[in-house]
């Protein structure tokens, strides 16, 4: 009997219906991610690496974390079909300050917070080659920081703070200001927990 992960088929098998019944253009002009009409695909960069993705049957290509996670796939079928891209303001918010925050914050913390905390505040240099290997600028905040340009227009701050043997590490992860106006908390958290999983490929 086929074992089916339904905590990742389950919606991709749902967000790759609504991807066949989308207008590709309309999508396209309005996530600023054209489609091109005659290979019938979207072309996308996430975390430096571009991906093309195939309509109305959905795949993918590219040399990235996207290729295999169904999780991203899923989250750059949304990006296209929902989102509406807007420009940075040039500032940086905590998750608890955008909408939903407090109400997410939780999972968030579980899932990103203190994952980001064990995985890299314990291993600073491991971190630091892995960020430069993503291409990542460094920022001056905590033991060690990063920022990405997570997707067009779109970028993370990951803090980091060594533990030692009186604290534990600790991290942060701060969001472009315009974050909220593309993405809802729970994808917030998707996208963080990526970013997270693609630093750990590279250490």
């Amino acid at each position: 009997m086929e074992v089916v992960n339904h905590k990742e088929e389950v919606p991709f098998e749902h967000y790759c219906k609504e991807w066949a019944a989308i207008d590709p253009v309309a999508c396209g002009e309005r996530s600023q991610v054209p489609f091109d009409r005659n290979a019938g695909t979207f072309r996308i960069t996430m975390l430096g690496v571009t991906y093309t993705l195939h309509w109305p049957q959905f795949s993918i290509e590219g040399e990235g974390f996207a290729s295999s996670n169904l999780p991203a796939q899923v989250l750059l079928m949304r990006y296209i079909m929902t989102a509406t891209p807007a420009p940075f303001q040039g500032t940086f918010l905590t998750f608890r300050e955008m909408p939903w925050g407090e109400v997410y914050i939780k999972p968030f913390t579980g899932r990103c917070i203190t994952r980001a905390a064990f995985t890299f505040g314990t291993r600073l240099d491991a971190f630091r080659s892995a960020m430069d290997k993503l291409g990542a600028t460094p920022v001056p905040h905590g033991d060690a920081a990063y920022e990405v340009e997570f997707l067009p227009g779109l970028f993370l701050q990951t803090i980091v703070w060594e533990g030692d043997d009186e604290f534990p590490p600790n991290s942060q992860l701060l969001f472009s200001d315009n974050f909220s106006e593309v993405f809802a908390a729970e994808d917030r958290v998707v996208c963080c927990d990526i970013l997270i999983s693609v630093v750990k490929s590279f250490m």
